[in-house]
């Protein structure tokens, strides 16, 4: 076989690897989301994030989330008049930037008590695989909270009734984040600040958006009941799903319907397959590589001893240099040994 032969054979071998392995890991981000769209997956995540859900329990918050949860199904979108935030497939295109989608999108209610308004609050929830990305996560978020606000014309309030606009939050949750980050949380909103007299607006009127970044590291000791705790287990790629199970229900009393189990199943079974689909290539890889080592290790072993015997025999060292293909200063290195 020739050695450019040999060389497409592996590239397309390399290839079809790369494509089967994607195809896993669109599968294994496809479950990420879905676990994260489970109702007693995100009652934790808002109750860690949202200030405004901070003093409920688990159960009180699972009731006021929205009964239908989107997944990847709306576009990031600007606002149109008459269009519909909640439409189900719907996009809409903007020059120059193409269609972006959300992973989990979803509404809030907070009813009326103790004499305080009732509130709606609109929330995406992202999973993102790397921290560092040719973007900053922050800048990204604000782009994903100004679209849900900006979407909001037409469906939340009308013409310039600007005061009916609902707060929206972006949590950003950031899976093998850099030691630096691990486990860290960050809020980003925005904030009032007086620079010459003071100005008596409430914090309502200004209160809109919230970015929250929350950086996950397994590797790394986690506060003990946590959320980074939670999430580091829930989407461990380490930990096989028995042992999933175990903690969920053991450490976080999490109550596992069938339909979220065979969702975690399938994720860790794809976690698997995509680890030793990984130690498969790495395997052959180091084969590959060692066999061609190996072979001009031996080829120079045999080199060499084609040069002493040539010089046992008093050839000259041009002479030797063109027989044996090797350079002078070998022949010079083998006749001072």
């Amino acid at each position: 076989m020739s050695q450019n032969k040999k060389q497409n054979n592996e590239l397309n071998e390399e290839l079809a690897n790369s494509l089967e392995e994607a195809g896993f890991r669109a599968q294994y981000d496809e479950h990420v989301k879905r676990i994260l769209a489970n109702r007693s997956v995100l009652a934790r995540i808002l109750k860690a994030t949202v200030k405004e859900l901070k003093g409920y329990d688990y159960d009180t918050i699972m009731k006021w989330i929205e009964p239908e949860i989107q997944l990847s199904s709306v576009a990031v979108r600007p606002g149109r008049g008459g269009g519909r935030i909640t439409g189900t497939g719907t996009e809409d295109k903007v020059p120059g930037e193409g269609v972006l989608y959300y992973d989990v999108r979803f509404r809030v209610y907070v009813p009326e008590k103790h004499g305080k308004i009732g509130l709606k609050l609109l929330i995406n929830i992202e999973a993102q695989k790397k921290f560092y990305q040719k973007y900053h996560i922050v800048t990204r978020g604000i782009f994903y909270g100004a679209r849900m606000i900006s979407a909001q014309l037409g469906t939340e309030f009308e013409s310039s009734d600007y005061d009916k606009i609902k707060k929206v939050y972006s949590i950003w949750i950031c899976l093998n984040a850099p030691k630096i980050v691990g486990n860290t949380m960050t809020e980003y909103s925005i904030q009032k600040r007086n620079i010459i007299g003071y100005s008596r607006d409430g914090r309502q009127t200004y209160d809109k958006l919230s970015v929250v970044i929350i950086c996950l590291n397994e590797k790394q000791n986690a506060q003990e009941g946590s959320i980074h705790e939670f999430l580091n287990i829930l989407l461990s790629e380490r930990l096989k799903y028995q042992e999933k199970i175990d903690l969920l229900t053991g450490r976080f009393g999490m109550r596992m319907e069938k339909e979220f189990r065979n969702e975690v199943a399938q994720m860790c079974n794809l976690s698997e397959a995509i680890e030793e689909k990984g130690i498969r290539k790495g395997i052959r890889k180091g084969i590959r590589k060692g066999i061609r080592k190996g072979f001009s290790q031996g080829h120079m072993e045999k080199t060499k001893e084609v040069v002493r015997n040539m010089i046992q025999y008093g050839m000259q060292d041009e002479d030797i240099c063109c027989l044996a293909g090797c350079s002078r200063k070998m022949v010079e290195m083998i006749r001072k040994q």
